[in-house]
């Protein structure tokens, strides 16, 4: 996730108009000293029964409650979730370029209608 981390400014806006959550199984302990650690600016959600992943439009593991792995939500300027990206995969740079495409599909750069 230091990828996440380090693209956050060009491809998050530097979370200008968009809201980025990242839901996992991890320990809220866990998260919040992982993100201390790394300086992470986004925001994340420990949501080890999968309750938050289902009830807003997520996947668990077949026949389980628990996440696939992280999810992450885009979260539009009125606050709708405008995409779900259900496995990201922080590490493939594919993964960058569709959420970059999703989050200026609900917030436009700046000089554009």
């Amino acid at each position: 996730m230091t990828a996440y981390r380090d693209q956050y400014a060009s491809v998050f806006r530097d979370g200008q108009n968009v809201v980025l959550i990242a839901l996992s199984p991890d320990a809220p302990d866990a998260l919040q000293s992982w993100a201390y650690d790394l300086d992470f600016p986004g925001l994340f959600g420990s949501d080890p029964e999968a309750r938050a992943l289902r009830a807003f439009g997520g996947v668990t593991r077949p026949g389980g409650n628990s996440p696939t792995e992280r999810t992450l939500f885009v979260i539009d300027p009125e606050g709708r979730i405008a995409h779900v990206d259900a496995d990201f995969d922080e590490v493939d740079p594919m993964a960058y370029e569709e959420l970059k495409a999703a989050i200026e599909k609900v917030t436009p750069a700046q000089g554009q209608n």
